[in-house]
């Protein structure tokens, strides 16, 4: 199944050129990473590229879909972690800052070491630097341009407000992307649900939702992100039960459920 979606959805982009360092980098991680099966490829509509927006489970959801996900496409990234100057600070404040105060230290170090490695593997890896500031203009561009050349974009875009025991709740800029697709093409882009299970080695592909680019534009980014949370949520719901890994890095005893019996509080772990 998944063959045949990378044969149906193929086109003909420019090959990235990548460092031997990436390279070997990739080589390794495929190697030793969990392999994922993609359940739900009938779901891509054919010979167009689509928007697929799903559950981060921290460091999963981008490795996941570089490695698996169908076809050509490109995953949002942040930004800074593709500037060397910038992954310290970003890096200790999105994965660490949450950890206990007294191993601060140590995880202020870490953000550091990594900061050549970030660069190495978000600047070759097929990304798109995502940006909240001015620099914003250059993610919007960057991504139209490669949905109108035919791969896909991925998107996560939780953020640290929590939805329900699936999810954290979407930011809804990223629905633009399809308002600026249309400008550019005339055609209204489908948008992917994606729920990504390392614990089932499984990611899934909802049935897709078509941007509606005669409803105004705060009601269409409201629309289209209630749908996709709705969708992900029910997907996830519906499979074995299973431990969801969250957005927020909190620890892993206060895992969910995707069927919980009882949400945990992750304030007191009960």
């Amino acid at each position: 199944m998944v063959r045949a979606a990378h044969q149906r959805r193929s086109f003909t982009l420019e090959t990235k050129q990548t460092t031997r360092t990436y390279r070997v980098i990739r080589w390794l991680v495929k190697t030793f990473y969990m392999k994922y099966e993609v359940v739900g490829t009938e779901n891509l509509p054919e010979n167009e590229p689509v928007l697929a927006v799903g559950n981060h489970c921290q460091m999963h959801g981008p490795i996941s879909c570089e490695l698996y996900f169908p076809g050509n496409s490109f995953i949002w990234c942040a930004g800074e972690m593709m500037d060397r100057k910038e992954v310290p600070a970003y890096a200790f404040r999105d994965f660490w800052s949450q950890k206990p105060k007294y191993t601060h230290p140590f995880y202020r170090l870490l953000s550091h070491l990594i900061a050549p490695l970030s660069v190495c593997v978000f600047n070759n890896a097929n990304t798109i630097g995502v940006y909240h500031d001015g620099r914003v203009l250059s993610t919007f561009k960057n991504t139209v341009k490669k949905l109108t050349e035919g791969a896909s974009v991925v998107i996560f875009p939780e953020e640290d407000v929590k939805h329900n025991h699936i999810l954290y709740n979407f930011q809804e800029g990223f629905v633009d992307v399809a308002r600026l697709y249309y400008k550019r093409t005339g055609k209204e882009i489908s948008f992917i649900p994606l729920y990504i299970a390392p614990k089932l080695h499984k990611m899934y592909l909802g049935k897709p939702i078509r941007y509606c680019a005669s409803n105004p534009r705060d009601e269409e980014q409201h629309r289209v992100c209630s749908l996709l949370m709705d969708e992900i949520t029910s997907m996830a719901s519906a499979l074995p039960e299973h431990t969801v890994i969250p957005y927020r890095n909190i620890p892993k005893r206060l895992y969910p459920s995707n069927r919980p019996k009882e949400a945990p509080n992750e304030n007191t772990g009960r």
